[in-house]
């Protein structure tokens, strides 16, 4: 029997992965994708996730960001990070360097999803469907027993349904759409242009390219959306409308959501939920990443220890501080008049400004290597 089976092969996944068998845990992942995997997210890596990201030996390439600005139609702040920069990374970038990080800990990849997952006091089975040699379109199935499992399989996590830890989201629903520009970033910081129910965040990527990704509870296309944000549109120039044929300047449209998911516990038994799976609030504050890394750890040394509930505690620590500013950012936004007055008011009140910016962007504890006693 191996120590530990990982549902799912993205960011939080292949952490959690990398940070058991550094621990000098066996390991399996299940992930029925191959190669680096798109997905719709804002790409910037706050300093605490390039932090953890570099303890694990991974330095993706990508594009400085030094600070967070935000904007509306007549005021701006910014503040600058104190605990050293943050990266823009493309998203197929990052998952390809954890891939890569994988492959070279000698982890295994079972390309099969999980059909189901059973335990008891001793362990957790994982039923996996594994194609047929021979058999097109026939499949078996192959059951593989662990001490562990961590679900890491996402946003709208299967696992966390069939093992009863959803719990129903009450706040309005808000959905992602991003797309990228090839075009010379014109800022080193991550660029939040707000409008009236909408968020616009701009993050360079690369020496050539930005990525726009939206927030918004309006179900409309991107470039309908983006009209809300006209100095971001001219800024964009030629490249913001027109079909992906003309000179090939954007990239087709990602969508998530809805984003607002909702756990009811984090530990069931012998399996712990990390990641967008353990739930998520909203990617108003662009933390994603960092709390994936810092989760994957708590997990791992959870297991280490043999006390798997200790991680609902940690999931706890880790996670209360962009909770508490995430929930009072999104329930000011959606009055109206306080939304109106959210930019003046940080720009009247930068000493504060900047304490959030840096509340959220700072490693919570130094990255601990855990080990076995």
């Amino acid at each position: 029997m191996i120590d530990l089976q990982v549902v799912g092969g993205g960011p939080a996944g292949l952490a959690t992965a990398l940070y058991a068998v550094r621990a000098g845990l066996s390991v399996v992942v299940h992930e029925p994708r191959t190669g680096p995997v798109d997905k719709a997210c804002g790409e910037g890596l706050m300093p605490a996730a390039v932090t953890a990201l570099a303890d694990l030996g991974i330095d993706p390439k990508g594009a400085p960001l030094r600070g967070i600005r935000y904007l509306d139609a007549g005021h701006c702040v910014e503040a600058v990070f104190r605990s050293g920069p943050g990266r823009g990374v493309r998203r197929t970038v990052l998952h390809a360097a954890l891939l890569e990080a994988v492959a070279g800990a000698g982890i295994e990849i079972l390309h099969s999803p999980a059909r189901s997952v059973s335990q008891d006091h001793a362990g957790v089975d994982v039923e996996a469907a594994m194609a047929s040699r021979g058999a097109v379109g026939r499949s078996t199935s192959r059951s593989v027993r662990s001490r562990y499992l961590v679900a890491a399989d996402g946003l709208h996590s299967p696992l966390r349904r069939q093992l009863g830890l959803e719990a129903q989201a009450l706040i309005p629903r808000r959905f992602g759409l991003r797309r990228h520009f090839r075009l010379e970033p014109w800022t080193d910081r991550v660029e939040v242009h707000w409008s009236g129910d909408t968020e616009a965040y701009v993050t360079p990527v690369a020496a050539e390219s930005v990525g726009v990704a939206l927030l918004t509870s309006r179900r409309e296309g991107f470039d309908q959306q983006l009209r809300a944000f006209p100095a971001l549109v001219e800024r964009l120039g030629g490249t913001a409308y027109g079909s992906d044929e003309q000179g090939g300047a954007r990239s087709p449209v990602r969508g998530a959501g809805p984003l607002r998911q909702r756990s009811r516990h984090r530990v069931a038994g012998r399996v712990l939920l990390v990641g967008d799976a353990s739930g998520y609030v909203d990617a108003l504050t662009g933390e994603g990443i960092a709390l994936a890394l810092a989760q994957a750890r708590a997990a791992v040394r959870a297991m280490v220890v043999d006390d798997p509930h200790s991680y609902e505690r940690r999931w706890r620590s880790v996670t209360w501080r962009h909770a508490a500013l995430t929930h009072s950012l999104l329930a000011a936004s959606r009055v109206g008049p306080v939304r109106r007055r959210l930019v003046p008011w940080a720009q009247a009140r930068p000493g504060a400004f900047a304490w959030a910016v840096n509340s959220l962007a700072a490693p919570s504890a130094p990255p601990a290597t855990v080990t076995t006693t």
